[in-house]
């Protein structure tokens, strides 16, 4: 037997986008189970997802009104034990990471040792599925599968303008003032995992 996983994380909807683009329900056509990777920051948007097939989801640092989501949960999923997590870390990591990303205008690569850190966390687990980083990843460490879908919504020059459209405070005003030009920035992007006793296959969709 096969489940056909859809893995989704950083929607942000609907703190910076209004509603889920049309390609995240193109791709996840036909899947038996989706795995929401945290910052959501709506109850609405799992709602929409479960349109689409039954959904379980975690908080991210994003999605402070989502209080009685768990920060990690464990799934058996065709006999594999599946790990799903935002990834966040403590903010005197986040925070120097996120303004060396900001500041080289989307060069800089952040959490390069998140999947690692996630692989000792859960060391008993067959697959770790995570978000946070806005991008996509697929890496077997000692045996595990780290799988991150990427971002649904990405910063961009599109999506940054769009946003200094609203009323912002200060800080977040600034702070777009120099991501609005950025030059590297990873697509949006979903994951697909096929599950069967033999093993999981993971893969990437753009959107």
């Amino acid at each position: 037997m096969r489940t056909r996983v859809g893995v989704v994380s950083d929607t942000h909807c609907p703190e910076f986008m209004p509603r889920l683009p049309e390609g995240v329900f193109t791709a996840l056509q036909g899947v038996d189970l989706i795995l929401h990777g945290g910052d959501i920051t709506g109850a609405s948007t799992l709602d929409t997802l479960r349109t689409i097939a039954p959904v379980e989801a975690v908080r991210g640092d994003h999605d402070h009104s989502l209080v009685d989501l768990p920060a990690s949960r464990e799934l058996v999923i065709e006999d594999r034990r599946i790990v799903l997590v935002h990834g966040h870390r403590a903010r005197w990591i986040e925070e120097p990471e996120t303004l060396l990303w900001t500041l080289s205008l989307g060069y800089y690569r952040p959490h390069r040792g998140l999947a690692r850190a996630l692989r000792r966390r859960f060391s008993d687990a067959d697959v770790i599925v995570f978000g946070h980083t806005h991008r996509s990843h697929i890496e077997v460490i000692d045996g595990t599968l780290l799988f991150n879908p990427g971002g649904v919504h990405q910063w961009n020059p599109s999506t940054t303008r769009r946003r200094l459209q609203e009323h912002l405070g200060w800080f977040e005003w600034c702070w777009l003032q120099v991501a609005r030009l950025m030059r590297r920035h990873p697509p949006p992007s979903i994951g697909i995992l096929e599950v069967s006793p033999s093993g999981v296959v993971p893969r990437i969709v753009d959107l």
